[in-house]
């Protein structure tokens, strides 16, 4: 998958994410794209160290795992900014 189709992927996880957490009045597209990238990374990283293998899962795949990643990014900020 291209640059093109990560910024595709992030954009959806991240603004299906925002929705699910419900931060999206407070996000725009951009960071919606750039969360749903971090989530992919993060997403990607944690289910490896559960010994689940995400490279060349499909689209379908890659979407989940960016999800799962953006939910818990901005659960993890939501939680730190709520208390400061």
């Amino acid at each position: 998958m291209g640059i093109i189709g990560w910024i595709i992927i992030g954009g959806l996880a991240g603004w299906v994410a925002s929705k699910i957490m419900n931060t999206d009045a407070q996000q725009g597209i951009i960071l919606n794209i750039v969360v749903g990238i971090v989530g992919g990374l993060l997403g990607g990283w944690i289910l490896s160290l559960l010994g689940m293998d995400m490279a060349g899962a499909g689209l379908i795949a890659s979407f989940l795992t960016a999800l799962l990643g953006a939910v818990l990014l901005l659960f993890v900020v939501k939680a730190v900014t709520q208390r400061a």
